[in-house]
């Protein structure tokens, strides 16, 4: 199948924007519009699962996105990922190197990821809400735990209908349907050799804040920054202020490489 999706944008430079786990492709309005106006072609798309893709197949995230470039005619691009789509982002560059062009990593996980035993007691309190049926309170729990302390309303209701959604989704489909989280070592990411833009949220719990500090030693070509403010997801804690931070990255990247299409 291939991943709904929207375009915006018909700029040389193709940017694919990777949700969230607890989101899906409309976590990134406050930066669609910008990226295209700036003369980006901008992809976003709904991994399986989540908004309005669902679950009716085994599947890799990874090769999904993969096949939506090739569906967009897309041969390169600049891959943007929040928390689990920073995750499928790396997997997508460990294991076809020549689709990415470019990294931007946003309060991302990583392949191998051990959770502390803090984000373990979070995924335990999670797992005994969906258990007991009680999914608004599962919901709630996500959206007080992942957004910062200066998220709007707007912000509270992205994630939660789109967590909301992804539970309904994923609660419904076969466990044959789950996806499979392909073979990626630390060794395959320490050969991702493009920019890489590797930023977190001053607020982001303490997990992230760890895998931001070991992708910026791993990828040899990362740039790690802090975002001040923010939590665990930037683009809805600080819409305006991530659309400047991807801007400025992307212009990055087209300095080191002008004239280069991505299509």
């Amino acid at each position: 199948m291939t991943l709904p999706h929207d375009l915006a944008g018909t700029g040389p430079s193709t940017v694919v924007l990777l949700h969230s786990g607890v989101c899906d492709r409309r976590m990134w309005d406050g930066q669609f519009h910008a990226l295209a106006g700036a003369g980006h072609r901008v992809v976003r798309c709904d991994l399986r699962g989540f908004g309005d893709s669902p679950m009716e197949a085994p599947h890799t995230h990874a090769e999904d996105v993969r096949e939506l470039l090739d569906h967009l005619g897309v041969e390169r691009a600049a891959v943007v990922g929040s928390s689990f789509g920073g995750r499928v982002a790396l997997e997508l560059a460990a294991l076809h190197p020549g689709r990415v062009r470019a990294l931007a990593l946003l309060g991302s996980a990583m392949p191998g990821m051990a959770p502390s035993e803090e984000l373990r007691a979070w995924g335990a309190r999670e797992d005994a809400l969906i258990e007991a049926g009680d999914l608004d309170a599962a919901v709630e729990l996500n959206v007080d735990t992942w957004l910062g302390p200066e998220a709007t309303e707007a912000a509270r209701a992205v994630v939660r209908d789109g967590q909301r959604r992804a539970f309904d989704l994923q609660l419904a489909a076969p466990e044959e349907h789950h996806p499979v989280a392909p073979e990626v070592t630390r060794e395959d990411l320490a050969r991702i050799r493009v920019p890489a833009l590797v930023a977190v949220g001053t607020h982001d719990l303490p997990d992230f804040r760890a895998v931001a500090d070991e992708l910026g030693s791993l990828l040899p070509g990362a740039r790690r920054v802090d975002v001040d403010r923010a939590g665990h997801l930037p683009a809805l804690d600080l819409p305006e202020e991530t659309a400047r931070l991807l801007l400025s990255f992307l212009a990055e990247v087209s300095a080191l490489s002008p004239g280069v299409s991505a299509r």
